[in-house]
């Protein structure tokens, strides 16, 4: 369908065939993207953005992407190595949670600053305590543009680019954002000359030595530009941002949907007992986990964090299903219409982890679940984020019961979208975490 915000034309692609047709069959004619002025404003030269999450298709993004994934594994992603960190980090969490004594708090922020640990460990190659002054700017800067309802300013902004020549008033979404890129960038800046001043390229300890390397071996013009200064500043805002908010929201409505389901919380809790009992959790071991799996796989069905993706567009004019799609036209992924056809997930309304098992209690992928969205621009953090999910949420299932507190109603199951960010976070709800014996 095409919906207009104000003279722009936007395109929802929805339902899986359709989706998976766009985006893995004819991927060179849908896989670019088009952000919005506003967006290329904040994040890159005026034209296009820099990074790798809002970057046009082409030679530049590409290679970033290529050196990106190849990094990340180097630095354990998908090893055990890297398990040991997160494993760390979900103690660390645990005992955060322990301290609260079973009274109620907000776990957010404690989810938060797990995640966030994860991702500063890989490129910056040190965690930080969850009290250091640093790190504690650091998730005050990923929550300040979230934290903040859009003005009328910002609305009109995104119907009419044009308004954002003039000066956004400061309460604005709009202005919030850009001191907190700012700030981020800062924050890199600051990050970037420690590593330069210690930099030995005989002794790559983590992702950003990795780029430093590369800036070192770049010979030719293109390959200079990729691996710009300002370029790693972005990529580096684009780890933190992609790599933290969607991972602690998606345990956080985990977490909720356990407190609003204690059967299912029970269910997960007897078979990690069973088959760990306090042993520190394995990802290799989620084949040995099926209905912890299972409940994993039906949250990201039920609550996709970025449930329309990442803003495509077709970098030419063609068409798809028989309708014309315009050059350059806004493309949306509606990737919550995948995870809520009947067709695909019988009752989808119904939250059922057992739709992902067999008759023998195996779990059994579906290729209709499509958290991370498809084909080449698909999530670049996917093996990362499916490793921290399953260990820190095991982590805090083999420790707690998560009831409502006492006498509370039952908090909104309807989350709020962010729409600058696009990622779908629960309304703020309180917690007890009563500690299993």
């Amino acid at each position: 369908m095409t919906i207009w915000t104000g003279r722009t034309p936007t395109i929802v692609l929805t339902g899986y065939e359709t989706i998976r047709t766009a985006l893995v069959k004819r991927a060179g004619d849908f896989s670019s993207r088009r952000t919005h002025a506003v967006t290329t404003k904040l994040r890159g030269d005026g034209i296009t953005a820099d990074g790798f999450i809002y970057a046009p298709d082409g030679p530049r993004l590409k290679q970033l992407r290529k050196f990106t994934l190849r990094t990340l594994r180097d630095f354990g992603v998908g090893k055990r190595s890297l398990e040991d960190k997160i494993n760390e980090e979900g103690n660390t969490l645990v005992q955060e949670v322990l301290s609260q004594n079973g009274q109620t708090f907000d776990i957010r922020i404690m989810l938060q600053s797990a995640v966030c640990n994860i991702i500063f460990s890989i490129v910056f190659g040190d965690r930080l305590d969850y009290d250091n002054p640093d790190f504690l700017r650091l998730i005050r800067l990923l929550n300040t543009a979230t934290e903040t309802k859009p003005t009328l300013s910002d609305i009109l902004v995104f119907i009419l680019p044009v308004f954002r020549y003039l000066q956004p008033s400061e309460a604005s979404a709009v202005a919030k954002a850009d001191k907190m890129y700012q700030a981020l960038r800062k924050f890199c800046s600051e990050q970037i000359q420690k590593h330069r001043m210690t930099f030995d390229p005989n002794d790559i300890r983590d992702f950003l030595d990795a780029y430093l390397l590369e800036q070192h071996r770049a010979t030719d013009e293109r390959a200079r530009e990729t691996f710009s200064d300002k370029q790693l500043k972005e990529v580096l805002i684009d780890l933190f941002l992609a790599g933290t908010d969607t991972v602690a929201a998606t345990l956080h409505w985990a977490l909720l949907y356990m407190m609003v389901n204690p059967d299912i919380q029970e269910k997960v809790h007897q078979e990690i007992d069973s088959v760990l009992g306090q042993s520190a959790p394995s990802y290799a071991q989620r084949n040995l986990l099926p209905y912890t799996t299972a409940t994993l796989a039906e949250v990201q069905r039920f609550k996709p964090v970025a449930p329309l993706s990442v803003q495509h567009t077709a970098p030419r004019d063609t068409t798809l299903n028989g309708y014309n799609i315009p050059q350059n036209a806004p493309i949306l992924i509606n990737l919550w219409s995948v995870h809520m056809d009947p067709q695909l997930f019988p009752e989808p309304n119904t939250f059922k982890p057992e739709r992902f098992l067999d008759q023998d209690g195996n779990f059994v992928k579906h290729e209709a679940l499509i958290p991370f969205s498809l084909g080449h621009r698909v999530c670049l953090g996917e093996q990362l984020a499916k490793m921290e999910l399953f260990l820190l949420f095991v982590s805090l299932m083999q420790r707690f019961t998560f009831h409502m507190p006492e006498g509370a109603p039952k908090p909104s199951m309807s989350g709020i979208y962010e729409v600058q960010f696009i990622v779908n976070l629960p309304c703020p709800f309180k917690l007890c975490a009563v500690p299993r014996g």
